[in-house]
């Protein structure tokens, strides 16, 4: 079963981008700090999956709490934004190495018009949000009984007429 997604034609550049930007920041990692030591670039991982009921969306927030992103749906377009910051520990802490990325982030999916966004559900456990979008009762699949009629049945119905 699938659903219309409307293609971002800039996605593609975007990852390019991100790409670019990690490779220049691995080579000349000074020249691309923020004020506090670190890049600022960092976008969640994000699964999107399809059941007969609804869609699925899970998003890694690692280290996040629920008041570090807000999550919201308008014109079937959902948007998770927030930010994940970076806490020094002590002041005489001195990193020889930061991997991690932090930073602000916008993440917006187009949502097809077969989701019922009156009954949207989130929950966040372990760093993993997962919001639940369930389809219009109208645009889930149902089955439909097919009779057969055979050529007996249409015996039996001219003979009942006939009395």
């Amino acid at each position: 079963m699938s659903w219309l997604v409307r293609k971002d034609p800039f996605a593609d550049l975007r990852n390019v981008q991100d790409e670019l930007g990690a490779f220049l920041y691995s080579a000349f990692p000074r020249a691309f700090r923020n004020e506090e030591g670190l890049v600022g670039n960092w976008n969640p991982r994000v699964d999107i999956a399809e059941t007969q009921d609804s869609i699925v969306l899970e998003a890694d927030l690692p280290g996040m709490k629920p008041g570090d992103f807000d999550l919201s749906v308008e014109n079937y377009t959902l948007t998770l934004r927030g930010e994940r910051k970076f806490e020094k520990k002590t002041e005489g802490e001195n990193y020889h190495r930061v991997e991690r990325s932090y930073g602000s982030f916008t993440r917006t999916f187009t949502l097809p018009s077969t989701v019922n966004l009156e009954t949207v559900n989130a929950e966040f456990n372990d760093g993993v949000l997962r919001v639940t979008l369930q389809k219009r009762e109208e645009v889930k699949p149902r089955q439909i009984k097919v009779s057969v009629k055979t050529d007996a049945d249409a015996t039996n119905v001219k003979v009942a007429e006939a009395r």
